[in-house]
Parts: C-alpha cells; sequence; structure tokens
C-alpha cells in the first residue's frame, strides 16, 4: 500500500524538503518501489524477476568530486589532501538550499534505516530520493528497522540525493557538475549529478570509518566475513579482482557480509543489510549464490539484454564494466539471520600479484599484518597494447584508502592493537595472481588450489605445518598444504628462470617500499621493521 503524506514527521526529513515536495513516499515496501520504478518508465524487469537500471553518465564513484566540510570540528581530525577535498560551510548550505528548491513540486521517496547490525554502534540514516528505485536501493544495502523501530527512530544522519541536480563550478565550488559533500556537524551527506548509488552506501561507509574509532574504538574494515558451523569467523579483505567475494562465498559456511564490517572489543559487525555484488561475467557456474540472488526485487544496474530478449548478456560491457547487482542479504540462502559474529580466528588479505612474486598463501606476523594493511597492494596488466605485458602495481591503504578520513595508519595500528589482544588470530597473505613468471610468461594459479589452501587455513591445517620464511619479504611460507602440490607453494620454485625470479621479487620490493615513504614518519617501529629486504637492483 502507498503511503503519501504531505507532512510527515518532522524528525523524518528536513523542514524544507517537507514544505517545498509535491509528494513525500515514506517508507515504502519493495513491491511498491519496483512497481513506481516500471510505471514512470524508468527500468525493465529481467527473466529472472531483477529490476534493471541505468544510472547515465556516471557508473560508478567519482572519488575527486567528494568532498567534506572543513569546519572546527574537522579542522584537525581530517587527513587532509588528495582523498580527503576540503569544502567550506558556506558552499555546503549553498548546495542544500540550491537543491532543496530544486525539488519543489517533484516527488520524493524518504526512508529511515540504519547502519551497524550491533545495537551498539548503530547510526540512524534518513535517506531522501527523486526516484524509487534509488530508495529501493537504500531498502536493500541498509539495514531495515522493524515497525516497532520506526515508533521510535530519531533521525540521526541524512542523506539528499538528487541526481537531477547539476553544481555550477564556478559558483559552487565543486570541481565539476556531479558532487557528493559529507558535513560531519549538520550530520548530512549531499549528493548531487550522480545517480550511481554506491555514491550512498560508501557515503555512509566513509563516515563510520570516522565516527567508529573516533568515539567507539572500533575498527571499520572493508571486508567480507563469514563464519563457520562452529562460530569461527574469517574475514577477506582485497581490492577489485582479488577474489574477495569469490573466496567468501561459501556453502558451507554462513555469511555474515560481503563488504563493510566493524571490529570492536568481543564482536564483528557488518555494517550493511545488502550486497552490491559486481555481476560482469557473472554465470551460476563461477558465483552459483550471487546468481541465484538475482530475482525480485534485486536491482540489476547497467546491465544489457541479449537482443529482442529480456535475458540479461553479463558479458556485455558497453555500459561498463562495473555492472552491479543490488540485493538484500536473505537473498543468499546461507545468510545469518543476525549478521554478527565473535572475534576472527582468520583473516585474508587477498592480493592479485601480476608480478609472480608473492606466495599463493604465506603467514604474517602482527607487524607484517600492519604493513601489508597500509599497503594494500594488488596489481593489474598495464594498458591493451599489443606486446605489452607489463603489470602495474596499485596500493591503496587498509584496503579502501578512498573511504578513510583519517591518516591511514591510525587504522593500521588500531589493527595492531586487535592483533596483540588476540594472538590467537592467524592472518594470511593470499596471492590469486600469477606463478611460474609475472603476467605474460607465468600462468594464474588454480582458483582450485587457492580454495584448497583457503579451506586448510580455515580448518587449521596449516597449523602444524613447517614455515620457510621468504627472503625478500619475510613472510612464512607452509611447506606442505592438503590438496596442493608443494612445488605450487615456494613461488621461486616455479621459476624457470631462478635469478629473474630474484629480480622480480627486487623490483616488486622496491615499488612496495617506494609506496610506503608516504607513511614513513607516522608509522611504529613495529610496522617499519616489517618492510621487505631490498637491495640494489635495476628496475
Amino acid at each position: 500500500m502507498v503511503m503519501e503524506i504531505q507532512n510527515p514527521n518532522p524528525l523524518s526529513v528536513t523542514s524544507e524538503i517537507e514544505t517545498l515536495a509535491k509528494t513525500v513516499y515514506f517508507q515504502l515496501d519493495a513491491n511498491t518501489l519496483v512497481e513506481q520504478t516500471l510505471t514512470r518508465k524508468l527500468g525493465e524487469v529481467s527473466d529472472t524477476g531483477a529490476l534493471c537500471i541505468q544510472t547515465g553518465k556516471f557508473t560508478g564513484r567519482s572519488p575527486k568530486d567528494k568532498f567534506i566540510v572543513k569546519d572546527d570540528f574537522t579542522r584537525d581530525t581530517i587527513d587532509w589532501g588528495e582523498v580527503n577535498i576540503p569544502i567550506s560551510t558556506a558552499t555546503f548550505e549553498r548546495l542544500l538550499e540550491k537543491m532543496s528548491l530544486h525539488i519543489k513540486d517533484k516527488e520524493v521517496w524518504v526512508r529511515h534505516c540504519y547502519a551497524g547490525a550491533d545495537p551498539n554502534f548503530q547510526m540512524n540514516v534518513t535517506v531522501i530520493n527523486t526516484s524509487p528505485w534509488a530508495n529501493l536501493f537504500c531498502h536493500h544495502l541498509f539495514l531495515r528497522p522493524s515497525q516497532t523501530d520506526l515508533k521510535s527512530y530519531l533521525q540521526e544522519w541524512v542523506i539528499l540525493q538528487v541526481p537531477e541536480f547539476l553544481a555550477d563550478p564556478e559558483t559552487d565550488g565543486t570541481r565539476q557538475e556531479n558532487f557528493t559533500v559529507v558535513d560531519f556537524t549538520k550530520k548530512m551527506i549531499l549528493i548531487g549529478g550522480s545517480a550511481y548509488t554506491g555514491e550512498m552506501k560508501k557515503g555512509i561507509f566513509s563516515v563510520l570509518n570516522f565516527l567508529l574509532p573516533h568515539v567507539h574504538k572500533v575498527l571499520p574494515m572493508h571486508c567480507s566475513a563469514n563464519e563457520g558451523l562452529d562460530g569461527d569467523l574469517a574475514l577477506f579483505f582485497g581490492l577489485s579482482g582479488t577474489g574477495k567475494t569469490t573466496l567468501s562465498a561459501d556453502a558451507n559456511r554462513k555469511l555474515i557480509g560481503d563488504d563493510e564490517h566493524g571490529w570492536a572489543e568481543n564482536v564483528v559487525f557488518n555494517f550493511e543489510g545488502g550486497c552490491y555484488a559486481k555481476c560482469i561475467d557473472l554465470s551460476a557456474q563461477k558465483e552459483p549464490q550471487i546468481f541465484a540472488a538475482i530475482k525480485h526485487p534485486t536491482i540489476l544496474e547497467n546491465v544489457c539484454f541479449y537482443s529482442n530478449t529480456n535475458e540479461v548478456d553479463y558479458a556485455n560491457a558497453s555500459l561498463t564494466e562495473n555492472t552491479r547487482a543490488a540485493y538484500p542479504i536473505y537473498h543468499i540462502d546461507n545468510a545469518k539471520e543476525i549478521s554478527i559474529g565473535e572475534i576472527p580466528k582468520n583473516i585474508f588479505f587477498l592480493t592479485c600479484d601480476a608480478f609472480g612474486v608473492l606466495p599463493p598463501i604465506s603467514k604474517l606476523t602482527t607487524g607484517q599484518a600492519m604493513y601489508h594493511f597500509l599497503s594494500g597492494y594488488t596489481a593489474k596488466v598495464a594498458g591493451t597494447e599489443v606486446g605489452i605485458n607489463e603489470p602495474q602495481s596499485t596500493f591503496s591503504a587498509c584496503f579502501g584508502r578512498v573511504f578513510l578520513p583519517a591518516h591511514p595508519t591510525k587504522y593500521a595500528e588500531l589493527l595492531g592493537k586487535k592483533l596483540e589482544a588476540h594472538p590467537e588470530v592467524n592472518v594470511w597473505l593470499v596471492n590469486t595472481g600469477w606463478t611460474a613468471g609475472a603476467y605474460g610468461t607465468g600462468k594464474r594459479i588454480s582458483l582450485r588450489y587457492t580454495r584448497a589452501m583457503v579451506e586448510a587455513a580455515l580448518n587449521g591445517k596449516l597449523t602444524g605445518q613447517t614455515y620457510q620464511t621468504h627472503p625478500t619479504f619475510g613472510v612464512l611460507i607452509p611447506q606442505a598444504c592438503p590438496n596442493v602440490p608443494t612445488e605450487v607453494l615456494n613461488p621461486r620454485s616455479t621459476w624457470q628462470d631462478k635469478i629473474a625470479y630474484d629480480l622480480q621479487a627486487q623490483k616488486l620490493a622496491h615499488l612496495f617500499v617506494k609506496n610506503f615513504e608516504q607513511y614513513k614518519d607516522a608509522a611504529s617501529a613495529a610496522i617499519k621493521n616489517a618492510s621487505p629486504k631490498t637491495s640494489t637492483v635495476s628496475i
């Protein structure tokens, strides 16, 4: 049933929006939001029942157009620079006024929701959208309060998303027409010029990344999490393309969450109520759980159909490589009903090393864990020119640098304190990239072997193994692993030319050291001592 109200509870929306909007649709159910999207011809339905929409010009986040209001509260607490770009209070207020006037006599959709599955750390979030499908996205991705919860709901943070409003860079202080502006004092996020829904999700993640460590000493984490039958929790960190979703999706383990979590003193909890999965090249064979989750009322963003059908062509990247599926977490059959777990038993840092240097699995000390957490390394193939096979290193601190308002070392040190307080936690570095050579000459590590190594770590079958220290990176390489050939475990043994491997290892080590220069002055001695050993080498 559609609830149309001209004057909703003043705690649910700002008074200006409440007064100016033609109609306010408040807390609509998913079925109604799908119906409204179709009625307004803003989307189509796939053969599996998913709602397919297009986000227009922007099919991904625009980090260079995200700003934080610099005021007395944030002046000395935000790590200002290329990631956290300051903007004035006056600019924020001008944009808010213009956006409010822009929606005069228009429809808006309002939703109360929250972030943080642990009641001790929940943050109420009210979203105001100008399309029903954007509000449906918030229904899926944020946590959904019960009817009882709504009766006592108090507005805390507000997201105002108006993609149709375009800023004037000359007068509005933005870089271009699109923008995301976070104001920690007013507890508001303004999003204009972009309909990409991920801006809302990651906007709140950035807010939590700032508030949770400062207020509660909770470590916010850009990772997935699952839980074994005995309640043993595993965390999977990794940048795009490293296998985070693939390896954390395990039919034998309960899904806690797929992207954002907090580690409090005694628990790990999901920030979200859903999943936002990349679905380029998706298939039932490769990702059966995600494939099965794409049903009514899942949202599919920027996908294409096979000609003259409503069957999705997941291999079609003509609109974007960043095709996405947004669905509530209960679409995953083995998702845990209350997405909270105990202290993790195993942590996996996933990297796709196209240099062919890092071991397929290795164990890290606490210092090494902080170092690799700060580094956030993966690699990708450079360019598309014929004959160019040289890999490019990619570093993103804490596996999510663009979402960190504070200096990255603050998060690394907080991780270190967690690990020191819980020495039973195992931290593993897992290379899902190349072996027997770099990209172009070597081969991709078998997913079957990677799964076997992760399973062995989860089941404690690597605990009693003998380990060998990597001469350059100092990580501990197990000498044996069930269902994995011994020669696969040590990357140097897979290279035919051992000298070439040593040179490649030094090349990668130098890249790590060069990247770490930006953190060296603020890093602790334990982190610095975990740096790889470098020697003079032509790179």
